[in-house]
C-alpha cells in the first residue's frame, strides 16, 4: 500500500474518544457519543419497551416481564400509572441518561471527569448536573463511544448487549450494583422496543 494511501486512511479514521476528551471540550464528546448512537434527531423521546426484569442478587432467578411506556424524564407509565407523577420515581433519570436525551438537554450542565477503568480499559467520563440532582456520571467506551456505565446515587449500572432499532443503537442489557457492597441487585434485558409517535390511548401526561 502506498504511503499516501495509508496517510489518507489515517485521516479518515475517527480519533478514539479519549483523544477528543483530552481537548477538554465536553460538547465535542457529547457530539461523538450521540453520533455513535445514531444522531440527536433519532434519540428515543417517546417509546415502549418490554423487558425481562429480575430484582435480586441471583442472576439465575426467573425474570418477570414488564411493559413500560416512557417519555423521560417527565413520564414513565406502567399500565395506566405514571410512576413519575404518582411516585416521583427517580429511575426515570437513568432512562433519560441511557437514551442520551439528558446529554443534549439545554438545562444540563456537562463536564468531562477523570477516566476510570471499566471492563479492563480506561473509559471516558461525563458528569451531568443541574438537570439531574444529585449529579450523574456516565462512562463511555473509548473506541465505540457507547455507554458502558452510569454511577448515580448509591448504585452503579453497567450496560451491554447493544441493539439497533429504527436507526438508533441502545444497550438492551443492564445490571445494577450497590456501590457499598459491589453486589448486583437487579438484572434487566429489553426484549422489545418500539418508538412511538403518539401517546397510547388511555395514558395521560
Amino acid at each position: 500500500m502506498r504511503l499516501t494511501t495509508i496517510l489518507t486512511l489515517c485521516l479518515l479514521l475517527p480519533l478514539p474518544l479519549t483523544s477528543v476528551a483530552e481537548d477538554g471540550d465536553a460538547n465535542a464528546v457529547v457530539q461523538r457519543v450521540v453520533a455513535a448512537a445514531g444522531g440527536e434527531a433519532k434519540l428515543f423521546r417517546l417509546f415502549k419497551i418490554t423487558e425481562q426484569l429480575n430484582v435480586s442478587s441471583d442472576p439465575n432467578k426467573k425474570s418477570k416481564e414488564r411493559i413500560s411506556v416512557l417519555e423521560p424524564p417527565e413520564h414513565w407509565w406502567l399500565g395506566r400509572k405514571d410512576r413519575v407523577q404518582a411516585d416521583k420515581e427517580p429511575a426515570t433519570f437513568l432512562v433519560w441518561a441511557w437514551t442520551l436525551g439528558a446529554l443534549v438537554d439545554a438545562a444540563s450542565k456537562i463536564e468531562i471527569i477523570p477516566a476510570i477503568v471499566e471492563s479492563e480499559k480506561p473509559v471516558v467520563g461525563l458528569r451531568i448536573s443541574e438537570a439531574i440532582n444529585p449529579p450523574m456520571e456516565l462512562y463511555f467506551d473509548q473506541e465505540t463511544s457507547r455507554l458502558l456505565r452510569i454511577d448515580w446515587r448509591s448504585d452503579i449500572h453497567r450496560f451491554s448487549n447493544w441493539k439497533q432499532h429504527n436507526g438508533t443503537w441502545y444497550p438492551a442489557t443492564c445490571v445494577g450494583y450497590k456501590k457499598a457492597s459491589g453486589k448486583p441487585w437487579y438484572f434487566t434485558e429489553i426484549i422489545e422496543l418500539e418508538r412511538l409517535d403518539l401517546l397510547p390511548d388511555g395514558l395521560q401526561r
